[in-house]
């Protein structure tokens, strides 16, 4: 198509006149183009293996099952989890799954008892979530997320691209709703997270989710009653030891 991607996403302000370019690209095609050609062998699916999960994980298990797909385990997720993440790599023969999971002796010293998400939330979300994360997508130029406008307030305006320093993030779902992802588990005989069922949307780690109550957000389950909307993945550049 005659771009350069090593030029394209120099701040955000780039990064949003690309992501219009290609706003009215089908979504399938849109994965297809960044880690076919745009990204080929330097991008990485971030996955949560939570209640939306399985349609990007299915779009890109048919565009190359190699594709690799981040997991964050943080070492205090629901069980459920695990196993929907086990069931979905096997049925859609996933070849690539990498786990990023916090250090051993950094737990061992600043949340030694697994209790530091009652204290200090921020902190928790940090050494068991960003910083796994940060560490393993330095070998990336580039990461796919499966965030959506209509999950939250604080996402409603979020872009097909966007910059990440040096890196690019690709949210190919921004402009889906609940009923689109609905009509895809269905279509494509996509099994749902066993947590759905119980009015989990948005599904994080044990102690810090709930359940989502009538006329909520759908992530308005996550640390509730914390003043806290975002682990911080999201929040800043992701690099390796700098404590975001």
């Amino acid at each position: 198509m005659g771009l350069d991607p090593t030029h394209l996403f120099g701040d955000q302000i780039a990064a949003s006149r690309i992501g219009a370019r290609f706003s009215s690209m089908d979504t399938r095609a849109l994965l297809a183009l960044a880690i076919e050609h745009l990204y080929a062998d330097r991008i990485a699916l971030v996955s949560s293996f939570g209640a939306d999960s399985a349609v990007l994980l299915h779009m890109v298990a048919q565009i190359d099952r190699s594709t690799p797909v981040i997991f964050v385990d943080t070492r205090q997720l629901f069980p459920e989890t695990l196993a929907y993440r086990d069931q979905l790599v096997d049925m859609l023969k996933l070849t690539n799954l990498i786990e990023a999971a916090p250090d051993a002796d950094q737990l061992a010293m600043e949340d030694p008892e697994g209790f530091l998400w009652s204290s200090d939330a921020d902190k928790c979300c940090d050494i068991r979530k960003t910083q796994p994360l940060a560490k393993v997508l330095g070998r990336y130029e580039a990461w796919i997320t499966g965030r959506k406008r209509f999950q939250a307030s604080t996402r409603s305006a979020l872009s097909f691209f966007e910059a990440e320093g040096e890196r690019v993030k690709l949210n190919p779902l921004a402009n889906w709703d609940a009923a689109q992802i609905l009509a895809y588990l269905a279509k494509n005989s996509l099994p749902s997270h066993a947590l759905v069922a119980k009015n989990y949307l948005s599904i994080g780690c044990l102690p810090c989710t709930s359940p989502v109550r009538p006329g909520e957000d759908a992530r308005a389950g996550r640390w509730r009653g914390k003043g806290k909307a975002e682990c911080g993945i999201h929040l800043g550049t992701l690099n390796a030891g700098d404590g975001i």
